[in-house]
């Protein structure tokens, strides 16, 4: 009888409850056991280790549509790769990773996290020697090389998209623009694929340059009076400071554009999980544990072409563009970004929409 221990790191996102179950139910069905790691890596470094047994007392069906983790991602303050990097800790930290899973007596770890967690699970390894490892990407940023989709994203867009048609409402009500700025870090997907389903007038993404006056000249020229200005996280304006939304509003308001800031926030990272998310996370859940049943190791769950395969660890940390993490030192994390070829921008750029200086 294997024994699996599952556990989510990083932050959270919709449709990991819906990923936790199905690992639970898909491990019965073939005999086995399921451990929850309780807050990530934090649990497995505590003594004695904070982990549950999976059953469907524990964790019902009707509550694996809500948001969040059962298992929780971990909390301030912990000691985690990055508090024990920056203590010089790293290594007592690794080797209690190790023992932890060795004293569950684990024969397999599934890792459901976003691309920080993955690289960290890439770089350190050797933590699983003994065991097989299958990692599941979730996050709302969409950063994450070799797959088409990750958990999360797309109740994620749904959120901000309902998010932005409340705001639209009653900026007709005052004949006023209003500057959302969406989560992302440095990859605009969200914004880009939220921002085009609510209907937005301009999109502002990392990825793409934009001229502050272009934007004011076209809303100027806009056949409202009102409207939703996107802009993701990751933006820069050069020699201004500040978050985002607020350097576009400063240059709205200083062009005389009535305007005003809104900040979504973790909403995004809330409510009921999408049918496709759903779907997604059975989908990545039932080829984990295929994984492990066909004795794979070192993979992570992937959506390519409409079908869910594993691919390789190393492959995932080559396929990226690698990044020095800025809170671990010596860390890279694999990232991808919109590309320039994504339908979407042209399909924006025919709708009328300023999504910068495209070609």
């Amino acid at each position: 009888m294997k024994r699996i221990g599952v556990l989510t790191t990083g932050g959270d996102c919709s449709g990991l409850n819906t990923a936790i179950w199905h690992i639970m139910r898909g491990a019965h069905l073939r005999g086995w056991r399921v451990f929850g790691i309780l807050d990530g890596t934090d649990g497995l470094v505590s003594s004695p280790v904070r982990f549950i047994e999976l059953n469907d007392d524990i964790l019902p069906i009707e509550y694996t549509h809500i948001a969040g983790s059962f298992l929780r991602n971990g909390h301030a303050g912990a000691l985690n790769f990055e508090t024990a990097a920056h203590t010089g800790s790293l290594v007592a930290f690794n080797k209690k990773l190790y023992s932890s899973i060795r004293e569950l007596k684990l024969d397999a770890v599934i890792l459901i996290g976003g691309n920080g967690s993955l690289s960290l699970a890439w770089a350190n390894r050797e933590i699983y020697r003994d065991v097989q490892l299958v990692c599941i990407p979730k996050t709302i940023d969409m950063d994450i090389p070799l797959t088409d989709r990750t958990i999360g994203f797309d109740t994620a867009v749904e959120q901000l998209t309902k998010y932005c048609d409340q705001l639209m409402l009653t900026a007709r009500s005052h004949h006023r623009w209003f500057v959302v700025q969406s989560m992302g870090r440095d990859c605009g997907a969200l914004a880009l694929n939220a921002g085009l389903a609510a209907g937005a007038s301009a999109i502002l993404i990392p990825e793409i340059k934009f001229n502050t006056d272009a934007l004011i000249k076209h809303i100027k020229n806009s056949p409202n009076d009102y409207g939703i200005i996107m802009v993701a996280e990751g933006i820069t304006i050069r020699g201004h400071s500040g978050k985002p939304a607020d350097m576009v509003s400063r240059a709205l308001t200083a062009a005389r554009i009535p305007n005003r800031t809104a900040f979504p926030e973790h909403l995004q990272r809330s409510g009921d999980t999408t049918a496709s998310d759903r779907l997604l996370a059975t989908a990545m859940a039932d080829t984990a544990l295929n994984a492990i049943e066909n004795n794979e190791t070192y993979v992570m769950t992937a959506l390519q072409n409409g079908v869910v395969k594993t691919v390789s660890l190393a492959e995932f940390a080559n396929a990226g563009e690698c990044i020095n993490d800025p809170n671990i030192p010596k860390l890279f994390t694999s990232n991808a970004y919109v590309s320039e070829n994504d339908p979407l921008l042209e399909i924006a750029h025919d709708m009328g929409v300023y999504i910068g200086e495209v070609k």
